[in-house]
């Protein structure tokens, strides 16, 4: 947030509402290879081609456990629903690697097994675990888990590991509703639960070929990582929002990787995926329809993914390709000052700048508006970064103008000073006006619509490449304000969903007991995971080159993985502009390095924290010397003065203590000041 403070931590919100089933895809190859240790159970598979258990909602949420008659009516309020737990409502086991699963399970149990079902129709009964497809005894790893598993799941390195059969086809095991269970040596049944399989999927399927689509002489190739998906189809349109389909063309499958070739006629089309996946939330398959990931144009809201090429010599300003070459003068990163920004507030009611570009992009090349002259003055003094707050595609704020909401100035203007109708009349439309911060990331890799002219076509490519351009040759680098700690959405159903959706359980960092967690917010994505690391940098790579950006900051930078952010740092220094257009020596990043949730301690890896990021050359903001210059903490009392509020010399009357309580205060901000 633009606060140099930690956010607040929020509890989960309610999951999406209760969607009817969809139909199902056909199951996929068959799975192993003979194995005394591998048993099928068709008898007992689900008469229903849907699951019998349809009733949870989200990761780690209690669910109801019913049979097909028994599932809820559409708009049935959630706990209403809720009557006796799902077994597979938590995933408390692991599948850390190919052959080896990792679960906290105590020692009186005698054997475990793993139960897959292409149908998603594991349900239990008095006998146990009924609807499997297959059914495999794992055996005790009594060496522990190794290294290479607790080095990147430290918070499970006491787990009981436990072997997978070599035999196994694990690849198309993990296409599967899955779970395990523990036995006594009496046969009963101990304890059930799900599998996390981030592990697993980065053991087989880590990959660093193409993704998004890749334009190539006359030919186009779309790339979606989607290892768990039993079918992947892409639908084109001519029309960004409504219109017919023209083309649905299903995707082949190698290796984790769906792909489809075709002519040079897709460009400009729009696009969506459907992919047919369990979905551990809803714990049914489930055909999903999402934007790319790897999206470089969108329509309005994010509907449709648009199908463009960034080197297009018509989406590039005048001028574009020497940009590099007139960049600011930077000597120093030591030299580097910033001013944060929000993009709609430099210019939303600024009268010299043309109605149809207040609040957006083009905003910044009105060379003689206030704002702009303003931004002037700033660069003579000194100044040398434009922080601008999130810019990409966000929740929150429609792309379509015509949809805002809007306050009365007219009438506010009426109201007595004193009032409380004004911020009332503020709150009653805070959902449906022009304005949000935009911390609540959907797609990271394209420009906000809302802040173009027309949010469908090239118009935010262009207008976002003209401001950055106009913001340099004002004397100002830009720096973009990057939320990789969470996103807006998860589930199969939310519209602002997006990576939940391809591979679901795998983004987003989860609890011991499978739930999101939530710390940053919400959705607090898992740069642990190696996709989720190469989304972020592939992601930065583009924000440099495609659009020239100078330099980032990371919201919540503790809560991803110093690992990253060094490889970050890498990724863009690396740049040249023989290469690319661009001198990556002189993109600077920096974040907050808060240590605090479920990454505090190293919890979860070596973070990005303000102790650990210390000599890579990475920036960190300073609390410390923040609280003692203002007095205080974002979490203590707004009156509370400190060093340059007037604390010694201007007391405002808040009791802060007796003389001797804040000579100390004093001398300990001053000593953090001197230090810091």
């Amino acid at each position: 947030m633009p606060l140099l403070s930690p956010s607040p931590f929020l509890s989960s919100v309610l999951p999406s509402p209760y969607s009817s089933p969809a139909l199902l895809p056909p199951p996929p190859r068959s799975f192993f290879s003979p194995s005394s240790s591998i048993s099928s159970s068709a008898s007992t598979s689900h008469s229903s081609r849907f699951p019998a258990s349809l009733c949870t909602r989200g990761g780690g949420r209690k669910a109801p456990f019913c049979s097909l008659s028994d599932a809820p009516m559409e708009g049935t309020p959630l706990l209403q629903q809720t009557v006796t737990p799902d077994f597979l409502s938590y995933a408390r086991a692991y599948w850390v690697a190919r052959y080896l699963i990792a679960w906290n399970v105590s020692d009186n149990e005698s054997s475990v097994y793993l139960y897959a079902s292409s149908k998603a129709s594991l349900f239990l009964s008095d006998e146990g675990i009924q609807g499997y497809d297959v059914k495999i005894q794992l055996e005790t790893e009594h060496c522990g888990l190794p290294a290479s598993v607790t080095h990147k799941f430290p918070h499970i390195a006491n787990y009981k590991a436990f072997k997978l059969p070599s035999s196994v086809d694990a690849e198309s095991l993990l296409k599967c509703q899955l779970a395990v269970a523990s036995f006594y040596a009496n046969g009963k049944c101990m304890d059930t639960t799900g599998l996390q399989i981030p592990g697993v999927l980065d053991d087989i399927f880590a990959y660093s070929g193409p993704l998004g689509a890749i334009f190539c002489g006359e030919a186009i190739t779309l790339h979606l990582w989607a290892p768990t998906a039993q079918e992947v189809n892409v639908c084109f349109y001519e029309d960004p929002l409504g219109g017919d389909l023209l083309q649905r063309v299903k995707l082949d499958e190698v290796n984790g990787v769906w792909s489809a070739i075709g002519s040079r006629s897709w460009e400009g089309l729009y696009y969506v995926y459907e992919v047919s996946v369990y979905h551990p939330s809803i714990l049914r398959i489930e055909t999903c329809t999402v934007v790319d990931p790897y999206a470089r144009g969108l329509s309005s809201n994010g509907t449709r993914t648009w199908l463009v090429d960034l080197d297009s010599e018509n989406l590039k300003p005048s001028g574009w390709d020497n940009l590099a070459d007139e960049k600011p003068e930077l000597l120093s990163f030591s030299d580097i000052s910033i001013y944060e920004l929000h993009i709609r507030d430099f210019s939303a009611n600024d009268p010299s700048v043309d109605l149809d570009s207040r609040g957006g992009y083009l905003a910044f090349t009105s060379k003689d508006s206030f704002g702009v002259c303003h931004l002037k003055k700033l660069s003579n003094a000194g100044l040398t970064h434009v922080h601008l707050l999130p810019s990409f595609h966000f929740a929150g704020v429609d792309d379509d103008k015509n949809n805002w909401k809007y306050l009365d100035d007219v009438e506010l203007a009426k109201l007595p000073p004193d009032s409380d109708k004004q911020q009332a009349e503020v709150m009653a439309i805070q959902d449906e006006d022009g304005y949000n911060w935009g911390y609540n990331p959907v797609i990271w890799g394209v420009p906000k619509g809302s802040y173009s002219s027309n949010p469908n076509g090239p118009n935010r490519i262009l207008e976002s490449r003209k401001m950055v351009q106009a913001l340099n040759q004002m004397g100002l680098r830009v720096v973009l304000d990057v939320v990789y700690n969470h996103l807006a959405a998860s589930g199969p159903f939310d519209e602002n969903s997006v990576l939940d959706k391809v591979v679901p359980g795998y983004f987003l960092r989860r609890n011991t007991d499978g739930g999101i967690e939530n710390s940053a917010v919400m959705n607090n994505t898992a740069s642990e995971h190696f996709m989720v690391e190469r989304l972020i940098l592939d992601d930065l790579k583009c924000w440099a080159v495609d659009y020239k950006v100078d330099g980032f900051r990371f919201d919540l930078m503790g809560h991803i993985m110093k690992r990253t952010m060094v490889k970050a740092k890498m990724v863009l220094q690396s740049l040249s502009k023989d290469e690319v257009g661009v001198d990556g020596s002189k993109i600077y990043i920096y974040g907050e390095g808060w240590d605090f949730g479920e990454v505090a301690k190293n919890k979860r890896g070596i973070n990005a924290s303000q102790f650990n990021i210390a000599g890579t050359g990475i920036g960190s903001f300073n609390d410390r010397i923040r609280d003692a210059v203002l007095g205080g903490s974002p979490f203590g009392h707004p009156l509370q003065q400190g060093f340059v509020t007037g604390q010694y010399s201007e007391p405002n009357g808040y009791d802060q203590g007796d003389k001797s309580v804040m000579d100390c205060m004093l001398s300990s901000y001053a000593d953090h000041i001197q230090a810091h």
